[in-house]
């Protein structure tokens, strides 16, 4: 069993951390908000005062946060995780940040005596706690081999994309794909709905059809009841999409459906929806449509 140090101990964090735990890895763990900490110290989690003493208390130490400013807080100064390294240790990074401030840290962490993979994982709390959460793994084949067995205890798919960042393009290349589909599902829903068929029936049917990917099938259902605590809101959908247009236009591939549906999350800001599941676009649609929810 291994030392592991998880920070970022969010929705998506805290399940990681009890399936760890659960496989029988010591685990220790720091978030900037104690109290959201407190189940998994009592289900065995040790608490680090910081994230330099969580990276000195592992050998392999994870984080999981909302974007590239939140990373670059943990990792950097006297108190983060790169003071708390020593030789020999893996840095494995799951947030969806910009690839090329991943690289960075990479680098630094590699300067340490160290290495890191970036390894962001497709799939929903749902998904996680079912055990099917796919892990995309950037980084060498030498490290990606010796983190693989930890890696497969999260979820059971876990491949190496390429070198450092490049699993980080992966995933925002699912995400961006994510929020097109449920607005385009929102379509489809408020089509029928106006046309006198129930939003459940319309639901149910398109949950059952061919265009129902896994995430409609878990999302599709938001239509008639959002869930009470977001899986994923409109800030962190909204930073993905920003991540990848900004990724299209390095890269000159034109993304004219991510760029809509990106405004529909800006509307979404604009009506006080920021905290939500971005399967509030939907409302968004809803409310041009002339329909309440």
């Amino acid at each position: 069993m291994a030392k592991l140090g998880f920070v970022g101990l969010g929705v998506m964090g805290s399940e990681m951390v009890l399936r760890l735990l659960s496989k029988g890895h010591t685990v220790t763990g720091y978030n900037r908000t104690r109290s959201k900490a407190e189940r998994l110290v009592q289900k065995g989690m040790k608490w680090g005062d910081s994230p330099r003493a969580v990276a000195a208390a592992a050998d392999v130490v994870f984080s999981m946060v909302t974007n590239s400013a939140a990373l670059e807080a943990i990792v950097e100064g006297p108190e983060g995780i790169l003071a708390g390294l020593t030789p020999g240790k893996f840095y494995v990074d799951i947030s969806t940040v910009s690839p090329e401030y991943s690289r960075v840290v990479a680098a630094k962490v590699r300067a340490k005596g160290c290495d890191m993979v970036d390894a962001p994982v497709s799939g929903s709390v749902i998904t996680l706690q079912e055990g099917k959460l796919s892990v995309m793994v950037g980084g060498s084949r030498e490290t990606f081999e010796k983190l693989k067995p930890i890696l497969l205890e999260i979820g059971p798919k876990v491949t190496l994309v390429g070198d450092n960042g490049l699993a980080l393009v992966m995933k925002i290349a699912t995400n961006l794909s994510l929020a097109v589909q449920m607005l385009a599902f929102s379509e489809g829903v408020l089509l029928a709905e106006k046309s006198g068929i129930s939003r459940e029936i319309a639901v149910e049917v398109l949950v059952n059809s061919a265009i129902a990917s896994p995430m409609i099938k878990y999302r599709g259902p938001f239509v008639l009841r959002l869930p009470d605590e977001a899986w994923f809101n409109v800030n962190m959908m909204q930073k993905d999409m920003l991540l990848a247009l900004e990724l299209g236009r390095k890269l000159d591939v034109p993304m004219p459906s991510t760029a809509v549906t990106n405004e529909f999350l800006t509307a979404a800001r604009g009506m006080g929806l920021v905290k939500e599941d971005f399967a509030v676009v939907y409302d968004v649609l809803a409310q041009m449509s002339g329909v309440s929810r």
